[in-house]
């Protein structure tokens, strides 16, 4: 069975866009956000992730998976640690990646 790939948006909750509203919790919620993409990468699941840099309500941060059917997609989306604790929304997407710079980074 092909792949398919998928890309969920994630958008921080209002109150965590000020960087005063940040407490131990919402970092270590972040760091096993982090390490759970990692994880990810390290299956050969994420093709990439991140996010815009600045901190407002237009920020977002993107995650493109590829997977082997939307239910797996949904299911690391929704497993997300910060989704799961509540300091992200998350919205999916099916998603086809058309070119790719194999070479970003280099």
């Amino acid at each position: 069975m092909e792949k398919q790939q998928y890309i969920y948006t994630l958008k921080l909750i209002p109150q965590l866009l000020l960087e005063s509203n940040w407490t131990e919790r919402e970092n270590g919620i972040l760091g096993e956000h982090f390490l759970a993409l990692k994880k990810l990468l390290e299956e050969h699941k994420l093709i990439m992730a991140g996010r815009t840099i600045q901190m407002d309500e237009k920020t977002f941060g993107i995650v493109v998976l590829d997977v082997e059917s939307e239910e797996e997609a949904r299911q690391y989306m929704e497993n997300d640690p910060a989704v799961k604790e509540g300091i992200m929304t998350a919205e999916l997407f099916p998603y086809k990646v058309a070119l790719f710079n194999n070479s970003f980074g280099e």
